[in-house]
């Protein structure tokens, strides 16, 4: 595996610093904002602003990318986002932190782009699959241990988005510095949200499902654990905790996939996420049990974007599946951006245990359909699914580093 990674160790080392330089804005801001005494529901829509510009990214970030090319897009994404970081820390306003997040949405889907066009393009057929497990760890580790920077203020409160800006900055020069060509501008093929639905409702039901979870966790989590008694500290490792329980189940539960209806195992999946969020929202103190409960909600939850989208795959054709894939990171996104303000709602009418509430109802129906759906329509035979491939949930480019992909070329090839 060593020698599989090598081509692309700088690679994975920009996207290390870079997760771990903004991963943890998320939750800073809502603290920060919670601090200066803003309720819930503002806080809620200054997360759904980043998600928002997530979703403008991921439909216009490629076009930069294909005009100025990687190298200089790169740049000029992550020296806008480094910058933005710095504007934080300048006033607390949530109009301005809102525009800010917005830049910082759009700014991430185009380090992505860039960052996933290079992998796939340093990525062969026998190295796809080492390369896009590096890629996950680098980037579920960067975000992990970013979160231990919200400590590091003191009596300097500007002091974690320096350091955030710093790491950012830092993550050009590895690009930079390349001596490798750049790769060749791709452009995704255009799938329907219809075509995508009619083919495997629950696989987009369910991406939808898990953004709005997520993207309510992300932005409001810290939040609520704070309101339960947890200091800073206690909250920085919370939320590392739960992304790092969001690698452990992945692999077990995608492996029991590809030997069942892969739809039984989201079924459960989601109704494991429900019983998890009721036992978190119920809680009126805190203590161990909250980081045992929150590293199996991270695993089951995490789980279930890939697990969903590997349910589509099984009822697409091969030729089909890198044009939806674009299709399931936008709905994803969607939901995420919405996710915030339902969880920010429910926060405000049960504030002890709201947000989690808020995740069980939207577990809790996706289950609800799930069930149906297994009335509805047979199940593909094990034999003929396909692997089960942890996903990061980013841009569709990240689909070709995928093994089961049948074509490592660039995306633009599957409209010739």
């Amino acid at each position: 595996m060593l020698a599989a990674i090598s081509p692309v160790r700088s690679l994975l080392l920009a996207i290390f610093m870079l997760m771990a330089g903004s991963g943890f804005m998320a939750t800073l801001l809502s603290l920060r904002l919670e601090r200066a005494g803003q309720g819930t529901i503002v806080i809620g829509a200054v997360a759904t602003a980043y998600f928002a510009g997530l979703v403008v990214g991921a439909l216009r970030s490629g076009r930069i990318v294909r005009r100025v090319g990687h190298i200089r897009a790169f740049a000029a994404f992550v020296a806008l986002l480094s910058a933005s970081t710095l504007g934080y820390a300048q006033i607390v306003h949530p109009l301005l932190w809102s525009g800010l997040r917005l830049i910082d949405g759009f700014c991430v889907a185009g380090v992505f782009v860039c960052l996933e066009s290079w992998l796939n393009e340093r990525a062969d057929a026998a190295s796809r699959g080492s390369i896009l497990a590096a890629y996950m760890v680098a980037l579920y580790c960067g975000q992990a241990v970013g979160q231990l920077l919200l400590g590091a203020s003191g009596d300097l409160p500007a002091v974690p988005f320096q350091l955030a800006s710093m790491l950012i900055s830092l993550a050009i020069i590895p690009l930079c510095l390349t001596r490798n060509s750049a790769p060749p501008p791709a452009e995704a093929a255009a799938f329907g949200t219809r075509t995508l639905f009619a083919a495997s409702p629950l696989g987009a039901v369910g991406v939808m499902t898990t953004g709005l979870m997520l993207g309510a966790f992300y932005g409001l989590a810290a939040v609520q654990v704070r309101r339960l008694g947890f200091d800073l500290s206690q909250t920085a490792h919370f939320m590392m905790i739960v992304i790092l329980g969001g690698v452990i189940l992945q692999w077990p539960l995608g492996r029991i996939s590809d030997r069942y209806d892969r739809r039984q195992v989201i079924v459960l999946s989601f109704a494991a996420t429900l019983c998890i969020s009721l036992v978190i929202s119920f809680l009126s103190s805190v203590g161990p049990w909250l980081l045992i409960l929150g590293t199996m909600f991270g695993g089951l939850s995490f789980a279930l974007y890939p697990l969903c989208v590997a349910h589509c795959n099984d009822r697409l054709h091969a030729a089909q599946r890198i044009a939806a894939s674009g299709r399931l990171v936008l709905l994803y996104s969607v939901g995420a951006a919405l996710g915030p303000i339902g969880g920010a709602i429910f926060m405000t009418g049960w504030s002890s245990g709201g947000l989690f509430l808020f995740i069980a109802l939207c577990a809790g129906g996706a289950a609800a359909f799930g069930m149906w759906r297994q009335t509805a329509t047979p199940p593909v035979p094990a034999p003929e699914q396909q692997d089960f491939q942890i996903l990061p949930r980013t841009t569709p480019i990240a689909s070709l580093l995928d093994p089961n992909t049948p074509d490592a070329a660039v995306i633009g090839e599957q409209q010739s």
